[in-house]
């Protein structure tokens, strides 16, 4: 389907070509450069197009150009969609609802997928990483936020054309999981999930909080987890082999709960197969002169003609950095797989390492570097304060969802649902995840945010719940079609004529525009945003205009249609920001 916005962008483009030819002028308007806006007050119309940006080219003041601009649509097969008229500088739409009506009801039920899809990156080769957790502890709620927002981007990007490639690098080496093998290897005593019934990598992650607080009270223990690490490098056998025991534990665990929140990977990608990769072209850098060695032996890079400073790439053990592995992972993925654009969701306090990774990258001679691009997000806390994996004060992903589940499933007992919604404990678990995803994904991913659990659980106002009740709503409509009113009528879109109505209408028929705006700013809360406004909009059709017991059966058949329809859009929006979808609750 085109966008109605787009079909009018085309025609005022045409028209303005027209008057720039006629004036003497080679200019061709492209349909991109036609601004359509929203006109502040209803009985301006439905849509706007200021004539400013054109003046000079027309060599005309803006209002004369929205005359003209008028005068030719007015006369052209696109009066179909709607009346023209100029108001000042401004071209006016005020379209025609029941063709517009027909158009998006067509479109929605009979070519959801095309209506879904606004192609604006067709065939685009877009990776994405994301997650990126440590094998020395579980997943929390800072990754939480991590994980839906590039599991959402990515569906986005995808909903727009791209070929999405999702991957994960799992954070395998380093001195953070020596720390917990350390730890294990001086007091666990062969202990493992199993026989201490706990999941896995909440038993690795118990061991890294073990060592922290082993390190007060040695204060060896700092020095002897970097031992661990050189042994590792260098291969010997035993602490590979409790590397690979403790790393298994960990990557399993995590894995249950990217099931769990509907998170998956194309690829992953280990930080210890690659890192090597990252210190050989450190060292073939260093031999072209792109870097130098300091006394010590460290290898760094001068960055300050480039307005950032000089950064260490390797240390004087010649042990790398996580800048080190990052360029080697960046290197083979793009042999993997030749990106057009590599996107990392990575927190916003790592804005400057992604700056100086891009930068070394370029000076390596890699030219997709510059197609690189950081999704950088900010912190995410609850309500009690910051959360430190060290001190163990951080809030599992596992338990807060089960946490967040206990409580949707006390909310079904008390209103008798539990009949009703057959398993209770499968519902409550997809309220859990709507209602956390949308409260991660709802704010701009830039800013800082606190999560409250009780208040993302809300049935009322800007929640997942509330968005998966509208859904539910509309699903019982349909169920009861049978028998009804509407199952004997037609459904004829030229009978929709309340405000209710043409509000909703018009608010489905952004959907593609909206998709394609979250793709270009990379910010799912737009879709989020979206969604609410699209459930309000249904909400007050449902209340101002009956459905099944409508005034006759043809109303009530095209009042159920378009209900079927803003079904379709909400089942598409809710996906893309990973929103699991109900039909009962």
């Amino acid at each position: 389907m085109q966008d109605i916005k787009e079909i009018w962008k085309q025609a005022v483009a045409a028209a303005l070509t027209e008057l720039a030819q006629q004036s003497g002028s080679v200019n061709i308007i492209r349909a991109e450069q036609v601004v359509v806006e929203i006109p502040p007050k209803p009985e301006l119309g439905d849509l706007g197009i200021p004539m400013f940006p054109f003046a000079k080219v027309l060599r005309k003041g803006p209002p004369q150009i929205a005359q003209a601009v008028a005068e030719r649509l007015t006369s052209s097969g696109i009066a179909q969609w709607g009346t023209v008229a100029a108001e000042g500088p401004y071209v006016n739409i005020r379209l025609e609802k029941a063709a517009v009506t027909k158009q998006i009801l067509q479109a929605v039920l009979e070519h959801p997928e095309d209506f879904e899809r606004p192609q604006s990156l067709k065939n685009r080769k877009i990776m994405v990483e994301f997650s990126s957790p440590n094998t020395n502890k579980p997943l929390h709620l800072g990754h939480l936020r991590n994980d839906v927002l590039g599991e959402s981007i990515s569906r986005i990007l995808a909903a727009c054309g791209a070929e999405v490639r999702k991957v994960c690098i799992i954070n395998d080496r380093g001195i953070h999981i020596c720390k917990s093998m350390l730890a294990y290897k001086e007091f666990g005593q062969g202990k493992t999930p199993e026989s201490e019934g706990v999941k896995s990598d909440r038993f690795v992650g118990d061991w890294y909080v073990r060592f922290h607080k082993m390190s007060q009270e040695d204060p060896s223990a700092e020095e002897r987890a970097q031992e661990l690490l050189r042994k590792w490098e260098q291969g010997d056998a035993e602490t590979v082999s409790l590397w690979k025991q403790m790393n298994s534990w960990a990557v399993e665990g995590i894995k249950k709960t990217y099931e769990r929140t509907g998170v998956s990977f194309d690829q992953y990608y280990f930080e210890s197969q690659t890192y090597l990769k990252g210190k050989e072209e450190v060292l073939k850098g260093l031999e072209q002169g792109f870097f130098y060695r300091e006394e010590d032996g460290s290898v760094w890079v001068d960055l300050t003609a480039d307005g950032l400073d000089k950064k260490v790439l390797l240390r004087k053990d010649g042990t790398s950095l996580y800048i080190t592995q990052d360029i080697g992972t960046a290197i083979f993925r793009h042999h993997d797989w030749p990106f057009e654009r590599l996107v990392y969701v990575v927190g916003s306090e790592q804005q400057y390492h992604f700056k100086v990774l891009f930068k070394v990258l370029e000076k390596l001679g890699y030219d997709w570097a510059k197609n690189l691009y950081h999704l950088s997000y900010g912190m995410v806390n609850l309500p009690e304060g910051k959360m430190k994996s060290r001190e163990g004060t951080v809030v599992d992903a596992d338990d807060l969802i089960d946490s967040l589940k206990a409580m949707a499933l006390q909310e079904i007992k008390e209103k008798n649902r539990e009949e009703a919604v057959g398993n209770g404990e499968s519902v409550a678990e997809k309220i859990a995840v709507g209602a956390l995803h949308y409260y991660l994904l709802q704010v701009s991913p830039t800013k800082d945010m606190l999560f409250n659990p009780r208040e993302s659980l809300s049935f009322n106002g800007n929640t997942g719940p509330y968005l998966q009740y509208m859904g539910v709503r509309i699903s019982s409509m349909l169920r009861k079609k049978a028998g009804s009113l509407a199952e004997s009528g037609s459904v004829k879109p030229e009978l929709l004529s309340d405000e209710a109505e043409w509000a909703l209408v018009k608010t489905l028929s952004q959907y593609p525009e909206t998709v394609s705006l979250a793709a270009s700013q990379m910010d799912a809360s737009v879709i989020a945003a979206y969604l609410y406004e699209l459930s309000k909009a249904f909400s007050r059709f449902y209340h101002d205009c009956p459905i099944l017991n409508a005034e006759s059966a043809d109303l009530a058949a095209t009042r159920l249609a378009l209900s079927k329809a803003v079904l379709e859009v909400l089942k598409s929006a809710m996906n893309l920001v990973c929103i699991p979808f109900l039909d009962v609750m």
